[in-house]
């Protein structure tokens, strides 16, 4: 084990520019949910890519952004803390639309931490134009120019993973094996089903209610039959949103139902009986309470 190499590598940049589809492509596997709408991750979560050699711990955080609630105060809160104690940061960025405020906002947040960085202009795939891509990294380095590489990828077609897993290797120092082989997440079954739940409203509803919905397990055991059963409660903010969300005679929500249930069973390598509740709970977002019922989670029960 003298030539182990373990370290914790935050991934960061503004919402939507593909960091934790980024993940899971680098874990070849789906551990963290995915959106094509921004500001979907939420909270901080590390997956850990264990090898023979190596053990990467993959901090997927939520996107800097410029919060409208508290909420959004809170996730800014967990994108910014994740920079403190890394042994790297993968500065993600997509040059489709040019680098923004929002992106310089992002550089000039990490060059004050003093971390190794690795600039990644990520979704190259999507790219006509290859001068978005020079552009993008020479706008970037006028806040920070010291990174360790730029590294152009794609988790659609591959490219520059095989590279970018290689730099990290290469830039973790020497150190132990911090979780057991086989874990591939440090967060409990409870809030995995919440956020498979979460990520079927994204993929379904449209406009502001994905962004103000909550998911909260409430019950979560394991019955003598063997069926994992799973109670959870869907938290809006308007009254105008339950019929939405429910759909015309329960469509909808049974079609959030379906789609979460068939991937909490590729997970849990259960059947589940999936109970879902759609509850108004006016300016949740603002309520500190109630961010943090839908942000933690209790240990998992058993059955």
């Amino acid at each position: 084990m003298n030539n182990f190499k373990s370290g914790f590598v935050t991934v960061a940049g503004k919402p939507n520019v593909g960091k934790s589809t980024l993940i899971n492509a680098l874990m070849r596997q789906k551990i963290v949910i995915t959106s094509d709408k921004p500001q979907t991750t939420r909270n901080r979560i590390n997956c850990i890519l264990t090898e023979e050699n190596h053990q990467m711990i993959l901090v997927d955080t939520p996107g800097i952004h410029k919060p409208l609630h508290k909420l959004g105060e809170y996730m800014v809160n967990i994108a910014v803390n994740a920079l403190r104690g890394m042994d790297l940061i993968l500065f993600v960025i997509d040059p489709e639309d040019g680098v923004r405020k929002s992106d310089m906002h992002v550089a000039e947040i990490i060059s004050k931490s003093n971390i190794p960085v690795i600039l990644i202009i990520n979704k190259v795939d999507s790219i006509k134009n290859m001068n978005k891509i020079k552009d993008a990294e020479n706008k970037i380095k006028e806040v920070k120019s010291d990174f360790i590489k730029v590294i152009e990828t794609s988790a659609i077609t591959g490219k520059g993973l095989e590279e970018l897993k290689n730099t990290i290797i290469e830039t973790l120092p020497n150190g132990p094996m911090y979780y057991p082989e086989d874990v591939v997440s440090d967060k409990p079954s409870r809030f995995i089903a919440s956020e498979l739940i979460r990520e079927k409203i994204f993929f379904l509803l449209q406009e502001e209610i994905p962004h103000s919905t909550g998911v909260v397990i409430e019950d979560f055991t394991e019955r003598e039959n063997g069926i994992l059963y799973i109670r959870a409660d869907i938290y809006i903010e308007k009254d105008s949103q339950k019929p939405i969300m429910i759909g015309k005679n329960g469509t909808m929500i049974k079609k959030i139902g379906q789609l979460a249930r068939r991937d909490i069973e590729e997970v849990f390598e259960s059947k589940v009986f999936l109970d879902l509740f759609v509850k108004v709970r006016k300016k949740w977002r603002e309520n500190e309470n109630m961010i943090m019922n839908t942000m933690s989670f209790k240990s998992d029960l058993k059955g």
